[in-house]
Formats: C-alpha cells, structure tokens, sequence
C-alpha cells in the first residue's frame, strides 16, 4: 500500500516540483517543450527499439530457444516508453536509461535477481540454496500374465 502510494502521489509531486523550478529558473514555455520533445523522442525511440526486440523474440522462438531476456527487454521498453509519455524530470531520466541497452542488461539483471529472491523465498521457506528432495525408489512393473504366456 505505501508503495502504491508513493508511486501515485509522491512521485507526481516531485516531477510537478521539479517542472515548476525548471520554470521558475527558466521560463514556463522549456519546461512545456521539455515535456513535449521527450514525450515525442520517447516514443519513437521506444518504438523502433521494441520493433528490434520483437524481431530478436521471433528469431529466437524460430530456433527453438525460449527469449528471456528478450521478453524482459520488450517489458521494459514498453515500460520505458510509458514513463516518458508522463509528464516529468525522472521518469524521462528513468524512461530514457530503460532504452539504452547498457542500462537495460543493468536492470535486467537486478530484476531476475528480484525474482529469483521471491521466488526462492516462497518455494523454499527454509531459504536452502537446492530444492528438497524426498528419496526416489526406482521400481519395475512385472506383468505375471504375459510371464505365465511364455
């Protein structure tokens, strides 16, 4: 809950803080065009960088391999190219390094390690680093029917 509240209230306030000040050292009409050009350069960028991505999705499904990284990429792209249609300071900085693929592997990187936290946490209460595994009796099934054939 705070969390969603931070995100819906807090971050709202400081970009209009920031885009004020902005305005205030500048005049109201950098602060405009600010939002304006990186509202249009994002999506672009975003576009043409999420056409790749899905390029590189297929051709790796074609050769048979699962594209995790590539699935996480075209996220964040999308994310990225929400983050600069907002209004604002950060979330055109933060929009902007989810496009460059540099920061991109960054990201991605802290974002499977999230996972794999969670995950391991919620599978293996024990925080163990190997799954638990119960004794396996390997077995034969003899069919005295097809014995008492022969």
């Amino acid at each position: 809950m705070r969390l969603l509240l931070l995100l819906f209230v807090g971050v709202p306030l400081v970009e209009l803080t920031l885009l004020l000040v902005l305005g205030g050292l500048t005049s109201w009409w950098v602060s405009l065009l600010l939002v304006i050009v990186s509202g249009v350069v994002g999506s672009i960028l975003a576009r043409r960088q999420g056409l790749k991505v899905f390029g590189r999705i297929r051709s790796e499904m074609q050769l048979g391999r699962m594209p995790t990284d590539s699935v996480l990429d075209a996220g964040m792209i999308f994310f990225a190219g929400a983050l600069l249609l907002t209004p604002g300071i950060l979330t055109d900085i933060l929009g902007t390094s989810l496009l460059i693929p540099i920061c991109r592997r960054f990201y991605r990187a802290r974002v499977a390690a999230w996972f794999r936290r969670r995950f391991a946490d919620q599978l293996y209460p024990l925080h163990r680093e190997e799954p638990p595994f119960s004794d396996i009796v390997d077995s034969h099934a003899i069919n005295h029917q097809e014995e008492d054939a022969t």
